[in-house]
């Protein structure tokens, strides 16, 4: 991992545009781009690992991740891939607990890290992020419920089927670049 000299202006642009902190007061901004870091990952570095300390909230701003759990028996199950402008971690930066999972770059990546201490400052502070918060939350909570009724439910041919039908055309046609 290498941490990247990056610009306010950069910090700023980036946090206008996240669903979490867009619309923020310029005060709001300005406090979490202090607290902000861009950090570059080779592929297959480790970003952070179940059961640590948490960093802070990542975003990911170019390549892609993987969210994943191992089993007691070492079966990887990789619960989410992301891709660039989505985010990571919530949990442990809103309930101040540890990594839930393991993150691990796909590719060479770049993610931000805005600290834990930051977000949660910002949450007692500013109603505003409360109220978007819980809303990104519920809309995490509805993707998990989504998941778990797909595993119970649905056996894997059907899974495959339906994650396919919901792929962009150009990724069907591996057009994609």
């Amino acid at each position: 991992m290498h941490i990247l000299r990056i610009d306010q202006a950069e910090k700023l642009k980036t946090l206008g545009v996240n669903p979490y902190f867009q619309g923020l007061s310029d005060v709001s901004l300005r406090d979490l781009a202090a607290a902000m870091s861009l950090r570059k990952f080779e592929r297959g570095e480790a970003l952070f690992w179940e059961g640590d300390a948490c960093a802070g909230l990542h975003i990911i701003q170019k390549g892609s991740v993987k969210l994943f759990r191992v089993s007691p028996q070492g079966r990887q199950h990789i619960v989410r891939v992301l891709q660039e402008g989505e985010t990571c971690n919530e949990v442990p930066v809103f309930d101040g607990g540890t990594n839930p999972v393991n993150l691990e770059a796909l590719e060479e990546a770049t993610v931000w890290v805005v600290e834990t201490e930051a977000v949660r400052a910002l949450m007692l502070k500013d109603p505003q992020f409360m109220q978007k918060t819980i809303e990104n939350l519920a809309k995490m909570m509805r993707h998990l419920v989504r998941m778990v009724s797909e595993l119970a439910f649905y056996q894997v041919t059907q899974r495959l089927a339906r994650l396919i039908s919901e792929l962009p055309p150009e990724e069907l046609s591996g057009e994609s670049g």
